[in-house]
């Protein structure tokens, strides 16, 4: 733990949004936004919320990282005491304490709040943990900082504009990697879900194609004219325009669902495109892989140059500074970041540059180079 409270120690506090910025993280919760810009405002805030709700009742990742890598998450928030914040506040919900959270209680040494006592008094200091009832809803930002820190956020402002940074687990280890070992981020936790065989939890690189992860869920043959694959979770998921060999997962991809077409469109909410299947499936009834049983190796990625489509025109793409025929090793940066909010991207398997466009780049597997 001291090595991380060092490593973090000697950065000064501008530098540590050049560092996310270089190591291509985005939010990696659902919305995708690079997450450097938030902490470029770290001379406004003072308190860090970690969203470790997990709402969707087929998600794992951040209850599974938090149980798993307890001592990386508590050496990361004891070295951003130090730097960043006065108080870091973990937002878990209380039917998960038992399973998931006594690890990290320990670790931290946290407050404990239970959730007839919230929100957080304005006096805390420190790493607190803040439990919540179990609601859908309270994975949102504004309803979870409202809940939890008191705060009600009106109209355009952020939780930045009230002192907090808000990020949720898997990216705050994405965050550890990219400070202490100096990583970017090129992997994805994802789940695999709806009519699929089995559930699945994986670990994959960045760029993995609809096809692989449905194929390790027992889908190897083509989707039904009624079928589509929506990108999300059960509750807050939108439909995969393109086919399932050219969608490359997303820095901000947590979960692939294959679902009937006609449910989608009876649960489509306003004209957003978001779709709530969450009454259609017995989800929490199913059988889930609660911990990543399998890093899929896929001959191909299709690394997209922007997380979220959505914020275009306020995220810039990455710029590509490779070409067709380059060879590459895990790591490697493709793109840099252009002008405006924008990231980097790297290369998430070893391999050859197969196609560079203004979208994303292609790179195909070559275990020749090295072996990762």
């Amino acid at each position: 733990m001291s090595i991380t409270r060092e490593a973090i120690r000697s950065v000064e506090p501008p530098e540590f949004a050049v560092t996310l910025r270089n190591a291509g993280l985005a939010g990696a919760g659902g919305a995708g936004f690079p997450t450097y810009a938030k902490w470029e405002r770290l001379d406004e805030v003072d308190s860090l919320l970690v969203n470790h709700q997990e709402s969707e009742p087929n998600y794992y990742m951040d209850k599974w990282l938090g149980r798993e890598r307890t001592e990386e998450l508590a050496a990361l928030f004891d070295g951003l005491l130090d730097r960043a914040f006065d108080r870091i506040v973990i937002a878990a919900k209380w039917p998960d304490r038992d399973e998931w959270m006594g690890d990290l209680e320990a670790a931290t040494d946290a407050t404990i709040y239970a959730p007839d006592a919230l929100p957080v008094s304005e006096d805390e200091t420190g790493i607190v943990i803040a439990y919540t009832d179990d609601k859908y809803e309270f994975g949102m930002e504004s309803v979870l900082m409202r809940l939890v820190a008191g705060v009600v956020m009106g109209g355009n402002e952020l939780p930045m504009d009230n002192g907090w940074i808000v990020q949720n687990t898997e990216t705050l280890s994405n965050v550890y990697r990219a400070l202490v070992d100096g990583e970017p981020t090129t992997r994805k936790f994802v789940h695999v879900d709806g009519r699929v065989p089995t559930h699945r939890f994986l670990e994959v690189p960045i760029g993995t194609p609809a096809t692989d992860l449905l194929e390790a869920a027992g889908r190897t043959d083509e989707l039904a004219d009624n079928e589509v694959i929506l990108d999300g979770g059960p509750g807050w998921c939108f439909e995969i325009d393109s086919a399932p060999d050219a969608f490359g997962v997303r820095k901000r991809t947590n979960c692939l669902l294959v679902m009937e077409k006609s449910v989608v469109e009876e649960n489509t909410i306003g004209s957003g495109g978001r779709v709530n299947v969450l009454a259609p499936a017995a989800w929490k009834e199913s059988v889930h892989e609660t911990a990543p049983t399998e890093a899929l190796r896929p001959d191909r990625v299709e690394v997209p140059l922007i997380t979220n489509p959505d914020f275009e025109g306020i995220v810039t793409p990455s710029e590509p500074i490779v070409t067709v025929g380059d060879e590459l090793e895990t790591g490697e940066m493709i793109a840099r970041p252009a002008d405006g909010i924008s990231i980097a991207q790297h290369a998430p398997i070893d391999g050859t540059v197969t196609g560079v466009g203004d979208r994303s780049i292609t790179i195909e597997r070559d275990d020749r180079l090295t072996s990762g």
